[in-house]
């Protein structure tokens, strides 16, 4: 899953430790996350989504596998 958090963020002028402090996760957490190491729980995708105020589907891309 690909995600457009790093570009949502920088454009927005936020901090990797300031969207950390306010998501209540580490900064590694953001920094894996954006760097596609990681993906969100259901929940933790929830809480990024309604701190840009964005839809789940805005951030993260899904893409479907062929071999489902």
């Amino acid at each position: 899953m690909n995600n457009r958090l790093e570009e949502i963020r920088k454009q927005r002028g936020i901090k990797q430790e300031e969207l950390a402090a306010a998501l209540e996760v580490s900064r590694q957490t953001i920094g894996s996350l954006e760097n596609g190491r990681y993906n969100p729980s259901i929940l933790l995708a929830f809480k990024i989504a309604r701190f840009f105020d964005m839809s789940i589907e805005e951030i993260f891309i899904y893409e479907e596998d062929d071999h489902v």
